[in-house]
């Protein structure tokens, strides 16, 4: 029988726990199409190479030639056991969820996923130090949600795709709770400690205002006069004829019928109306020409390769009112999401060097 083709995601979700981190962080200025979101899971239990932080006491040893290979040691974390089955699950299901995606032969990924793993185990040894519970109610609303997500309408339907991967529902359920448990310390522990100030977000934009704007919209018309011939004369010939149509604009005329009538570009057909751009679609100095313009200002003849233009701005986006408002919400998630990053490597390098932690690599 075929195995169903969601069983990697659901172990990959479900079965492996790690550390907590924020929801996804938008890029700023594009906000009609934003970057795709992460997938939301509970803090704890994404699966991804962790760097290594800090520097673990670690003790090499030699292998117990006792040990079976699925049960053999290859970490201890103070008293508790790291097999080489956890850590060889962790990697089969790594590389069935990014096939297509990765390079690292199975020695490189070890060593991240011995981190990662080693990382967990001293996190879920903090939680159970703390006493952090996690209710039955809040164990199957989480099972709940996975199930909805991978498309399992009953309990039974779950359990065939858990089986699929050789575990049982009780095994998946015990390890989603020590995701829980994780994240409920490390939003104690980390997030909980953190802030961002009003001044700090508007130093930030401050500092960062023409990388913010990048990805604003705005709406411009132009109107290109190409020379007769590529002489001094021809050149001159097509700016009189640019500086006559932008006079006749300024006095009343219609820009889309001028534009029709006059210009080589291939706007003309629409009236000259190059539609909704952002920032950095088109070159740096046409942009810089149409954005120095004011609100519904026609622009001076300025020449380029092609001819002689004749711009005017209908409208732009800018660092205000709705805008602002949204930036500055954006900025807010980015800078927790670095005083985040930073208190989280501070707080695992604490726990690391009271640890003892010997591995068996």
């Amino acid at each position: 029988m075929r195995r169903p083709a969601a069983v990697s995601s659901v172990v990959l979700v479900l079965a492996l726990g790690g550390c907590a981190m924020p929801g996804w962080v938008p890029f700023i200025g594009q906000k009609d199409t934003p970057p795709a979101p992460r997938r939301s899971v509970t803090p704890g239990a994404e699966i991804v190479p962790s760097p290594v932080v800090g520097r673990p006491v670690t003790t090499p040893a030699q292998p117990d030639p006792d040990d079976t290979i699925a049960d053999r040691i290859v970490a201890v974390v103070n008293n508790d056991a790291i097999t080489l089955a956890e850590l060889q699950e962790t990697i089969t299901v790594f590389r069935q969820e990014n096939r297509q995606q990765t390079s690292a032969t199975d020695e490189e990924l070890s060593r991240q996923f011995l981190t990662k793993l080693i990382d967990n185990r001293l996190q879920l040894q903090e939680a159970e130090r703390e006493k952090i519970v996690v209710e039955d109610t809040e164990l199957n609303e989480e099972l709940a949600e996975r199930m909805k997500r991978f498309g399992s309408k009953t309990v039974e339907e779950f359990e065939v795709l858990v089986r699929a991967q050789g575990l049982t529902i009780d095994a998946v359920k015990k390890r989603l709770r020590d995701s829980l448990r994780v994240g409920k310390l490390v939003r104690r522990r980390v997030a909980l400690r953190v802030s961002v100030t009003d001044p700090e977000i508007a130093q930030y934009i401050d500092e960062n205002r023409a990388k913010l704007e990048t990805g604003l919209a705005y709406h411009a018309r132009h109107i290109l006069i190409v020379p007769q011939s590529d002489t001094d004369a021809g050149w001159e010939a097509a700016r009189i004829r640019a500086d006559l149509i932008r006079t006749q604009i300024v006095q009343g005329a219609d820009f889309a019928e001028l534009a029709r009538q006059n210009s080589r570009d291939a706007s003309a057909k629409d009236g000259g109306d190059l539609g909704t751009l952002h920032r950095g679609e088109l070159s740096k100095e046409i942009e810089e020409r149409m954005l120095g313009l004011r609100l519904g200002e026609v622009s001076q003849p300025y020449r380029s390769a092609l001819g002689h233009h004749v711009f005017r701005l209908e409208s732009k986006e800018t660092l205000e009112g709705d805008t602002l408002q949204q930036v500055r919400q954006q900025v807010r998630e980015i800078l927790f999401r670095q005083k985040y990053d930073a208190r989280l490597e501070v707080w695992l390098k604490e726990i690391k060097q009271r640890a003892i932690i010997e591995v068996r690599m």
